[in-house]
């Protein structure tokens, strides 16, 4: 069996004014060793397994808008980031709740179950003096 690996995905760099910049990273190292995919929405299933191939795609329009776009939802994604954080310890919570009262409904069941088995006791088996003719 195989390991199977997906290509990484493309996140712009922060210049020093706090705007999204594109910046092609380096193919030389392992983690892109499977390519590199952007979600700029131009080809879902592309993988670009060059820098030249990359550096051609970010020099599109549709990457460019995308990048532009980035750049002008900057305070959505902080208050959509927060809500997101504050999903997930509501859940978290919620699976730590469940997981204590599944924990007691197990305990529950082995209890019961162990119950149920020293209750029962088992069957007296017939007597048999080894008279079949009687029998009938």
């Amino acid at each position: 069996m195989e390991l199977v690996t997906e290509p990484d995905t493309y996140s712009p760099n922060i210049d020093e004014h706090g705007n999204y910049a594109d910046k092609v990273p380096s193919f030389n190292t392992v983690a892109l060793a499977n390519g590199l995919r952007c979600s700029c929405g131009t080809r879902k299933d592309k993988v670009y397994t060059t820098a030249a191939m990359f550096s051609a795609h970010i020099k599109t329009k549709t990457h460019e808008k995308w990048l532009q776009d980035l750049n002008a939802n900057k305070a959505n994604f902080y208050v959509e980031n927060k809500k997101l954080r504050d999903l997930i310890q509501s859940q978290k919570i919620m699976l730590g709740k469940m997981e204590v009262e599944l924990a007691n409904k197990s305990l529950t069941i082995d209890y019961l179950t162990q119950q149920l088995m020293s209750s029962k006791k088992p069957a007296a088996k017939p007597k048999s003096n080894g008279d079949m003719i009687s029998f009938i």
